[in-house]
């Protein structure tokens, strides 16, 4: 049985967040256990998530972080540590409380360039990048 939806197509974040997303090089919408994921080959970014036996968080989005930055980003109260992806370099991010949408465009960068492959990054360091990158 398939999940069922766990998003509405016309909400303001989620196609906020599409722009920013699918900006980068080669990058693709799949809906993948209900949400919506955004790929370059691997997933480097999901909208909705939660804290296993705990809080879900449908307005925020999942993204890869480097070990060196994960420490810092957790004293945050915005992050959490989401179920299931948490352990393999995840965390999150609630959107629901006005998003600094440069500060999502960045960790979504950084997420994008831990999964995409050279040449994907080679075009974003060429200048296809999201507007909030510049």
């Amino acid at each position: 049985m398939p999940h069922p939806i766990m998003f509405s197509d016309d909400d303001p974040i989620l196609n906020r967040l599409r722009e920013i997303a699918l900006a980068f090089p080669d990058a693709t919408e799949v809906v993948a256990h209900g949400r919506p994921t955004f790929r370059g080959g691997k997933m480097f970014g999901m909208y909705g998530g939660g804290v296993k036996g705990g809080d879900r968080y449908d307005t925020s989005i999942l993204f890869k972080v480097e070990q060196s930055e994960r420490t810092a980003l957790e004293q945050d109260p915005r992050f959490f540590f989401p179920a299931y992806v948490g352990p393999f370099g995840w965390l999150g991010l609630d959107l629901s409380k006005k998003p600094d949408w440069t500060e999502v465009a960045e960790l979504l960068d950084a997420s994008y360039r831990m999964i995409a492959p050279k040449k994907l990054i080679a075009r974003l360091d060429a200048g296809q990048r999201p507007a909030e990158l510049g």
